[in-house]
């Protein structure tokens, strides 16, 4: 039982600092996404894709979480948008507290676009509310078409799953339709994107539908 009330507390907290990001980024028509996935989805290449494709005009950056290392933040820093790493220290998510405190030295406060990249796990980023506008579930044709029925958090609280690596559909037994059907099971409302960060197939429209968003919050 003790359990429970702290972990209440906890969310409480997060969601009274989440509620105060999310003010601060609407009044700042920041659009703020959370990209959640499993280890290994392709979630840092998909990103680098998408910073090397962004205008250089525009005002964006990128929060990377990660237990340990910093190298995802290295990799995306190569692209000349403002980068930091959170580490979390043994932390299986980000969580608001870690957002703020992030944000409280940036260089340059107003962005048109920030990327969180969440820590690799389907699990524990769905409870925590960072005062995004939406969650982005990364899912890859390498795990199974189940994934959203086995992690349905992920999926019914994300507002686009993005299926990535397509290029390896000729070697992996992985059924789209299901994927999409499942997806949709879960969540009715998600939309779905297929890209290969790799090949580049789909980025196009990965990029069409982030940066119309950015658009609609100038």
């Amino acid at each position: 039982m003790e359990r429970v009330t702290v972990e209440k507390k906890i969310l409480n907290e997060n969601d009274r600092i989440a509620a105060s990001l999310r003010d601060r980024f609407h009044e700042q028509g920041t659009l703020v996404v959370n990209c959640i996935s499993s280890p290994g989805s392709g979630k840092t290449l998909l990103l680098e894709r998408t910073l090397e494709r962004l205008p250089q005009s525009m005002r964006a950056a990128v929060l990377t979480g990660d237990i340990q290392t910093d190298n995802d933040a290295r990799r995306l820093a190569r692209y000349g948008f403002p980068v930091q790493q959170i580490t979390t220290a043994g932390a299986c998510h980000l969580d608001a507290r870690m957002i703020e405190k992030a944000l409280a030295n940036w260089p340059s406060p107003e962005l048109d676009l920030l990327i969180i990249e969440n820590v690799g796990n389907l699990v524990c980023p769905t409870s925590y509310d960072l005062g995004e506008e939406c969650k982005i579930v990364i899912l890859s044709v390498t795990e199974g078409e189940d994934k959203p029925l086995k992690y349905p958090g992920a999926f019914h609280r994300s507002r686009l799953m993005v299926l990535n690596k397509i290029d390896l559909l000729p070697y992996v037994p992985f059924d789209v339709a299901q994927a999409r059907a499942n997806a949709a099971a879960i969540n009715p409302a998600i939309e779905i994107i297929e890209t290969s960060a790799l090949s580049g197939a789909g980025i196009d429209a990965w990029m069409h539908w982030l940066l119309a968003r950015v658009r609609a919050r100038a």
